[in-house]
């Protein structure tokens, strides 16, 4: 099998989209790449710092300037933040030059997963359960634009979605060359 386009993992935080993405990579033989990890790396700050520095809105430039330069690169698999999709010029870039993959998680199991983690600036509120479940009905419409879901659950291990993803993506005969 070879990757024909790069595939660019969506969805919430917590939705498994840097374990899926390795374990899909690992896979496929391609690289990996977060493109949270490529801003921290570029900025030398965290996510949290360049919130807290820049905004959010200079963050979510560079991530389309990052998504844009990985998208047009050697074909890999892009783990991307969970409100990169929500935009429309970053939804249709992924779309006519890549393949988007919503991991598609409901909000008990995203929770289970982000509720001890500090490394969540939009989860830094007064309540921050409830404003997981505001960004997960905010979000889901726009997730759904995805090319490929892919169904999460709490009962599947990390390798387990990666192939459930690799067998949506040989629905594509635009995604892999078998």
């Amino acid at each position: 099998m070879r990757l024909v386009k790069t595939v660019v993992l969506v969805g919430m935080m917590g939705a498994g989209k840097t374990a899926v993405g390795t374990a899909l990579a690992r896979q496929l033989g391609v690289p990996f790449k977060d493109s949270d990890e490529e801003i921290v790396r570029a900025a030398n700050r965290s996510i949290a710092e360049i919130f807290e520095r820049d905004g959010e809105p200079f963050f979510r430039a560079r991530e389309s300037e990052v998504i844009n330069r990985l998208l047009r690169g050697t074909p890999c698999v892009l783990s991307t933040g969970g409100g990169a999709f929500l935009s429309e010029p970053n939804r249709t870039l992924i779309h006519d030059v890549g393949v988007s993959v919503w991991l598609k998680a409901d909000l008990e199991l995203l929770w289970q997963r982000v509720r001890h983690k500090t490394t969540r600036p939009l989860l830094r509120t007064a309540n921050p359960r409830e404003t997981l479940r505001a960004l997960y009905e905010a979000r889901q419409p726009l997730y759904a634009q995805a090319d490929v879901v892919v169904e999460s659950a709490a009962e599947r291990s990390v390798d387990e979605m990666a192939t459930r993803v690799v067998e949506a993506l040989k629905t594509r005969p635009d995604v892999l060359e078998v």
